[in-house]
């Protein structure tokens, strides 16, 4: 099974380059599963039901989320209906949506857990014995964890806490691409963040001015996503019949602007 990973999709820019990257990666790839993080793509914080179904259109299989998940009021209804999209199975009991979903596609299952982390984040529930938890419940399937968090420290010591109880880790939240792929000990393939796609020429997605000035002043800014040349970061991660990692491949394709 070979299983492709897009990070954090930002604003405009990111739909738009995924959009055009999209069939190419495909064509390279010849994934089985095609799975995005999308939580910061309805003008760089959180997501809409309009701009989920056109991202599910273009042949994704399934939507992650992360923090800015509740950033827009009409997505609460669907986060409920719309079985091809998954918030943080760590946020409190009673929340909008689902925390982990079943992507059945061509004869294949693939689990997707998504999980926010607790350092320099808010105050999640434990991502460690949740995770722990929801694979006890899936049983006996290959799963891909989506670990929404800021700290490398965090996402590292959760990767080796699931080695061998899961296909792949992978991280999202900080929008920079991490060098440090790699097949754990025990057959779980590993990155601490794969990155965003969005503008190439911005601040974590966002535009470079706005983010600056806020840096500089201290004073509240408005953070607007940049646009220009786009970049699309992910990972291909491939997986035998039993659910161990074989390979995982760090991608990063850019415009040619």
């Amino acid at each position: 099974m070979k299983i492709l990973f897009l990070g954090d999709i930002v604003g405009k820019e990111g739909r738009n380059t995924v959009e055009n990257f999209l069939p190419s990666l495909v064509e390279t790839y010849s994934p089985d599963f095609i799975i995005a993080n999308a939580e910061n793509a309805a003008a760089g914080i959180g997501i809409t039901p309009d701009i989920a179904d056109s991202l599910l259109n273009l042949g994704i299989d399934l939507i992650t989320l992360g923090n800015h998940t509740f950033a827009k009021k009409e997505a609460y209804e669907y986060l409920n209906k719309e079985s091809r999209i998954v918030r943080p199975a760590n946020y409190p009991a009673g929340v909008p949506g689902k925390g982990h979903v079943i992507v059945k596609k061509n004869q294949k299952e693939l689990a997707v857990i998504n999980l926010c982390g607790r350092v320099f984040m808010a105050e999640y529930d434990d991502p460690f014995r949740c995770a722990e938890r929801l694979i006890e419940e899936i049983g006996n399937k290959p799963i891909l964890v989506d670990f929404h968090a800021e700290a490398t420290s965090e996402k590292n010591a959760l990767g080796w806490y699931l080695d061998g109880k899961i296909t792949a880790m992978v991280g999202t939240h900080t929008h920079v691409q991490t060098a440090d792929e790699r097949i754990l000990h025990k057959g779980t393939a590993y990155i601490s963040d794969v990155g965003m796609c969005g503008s190439r020429d911005s601040i974590i997605g966002m535009e470079k001015e706005g983010v600056l000035r806020r840096f500089l002043t201290l004073m509240p800014e408005r953070f607007e996503p940049a646009v220009g040349a786009g970049i699309v970061s992910g990972v291909v991660i491939t997986c035998n019949e039993t659910g161990k990692a074989e390979n995982i491949e760090r991608i990063l394709w850019k415009d040619a602007n």
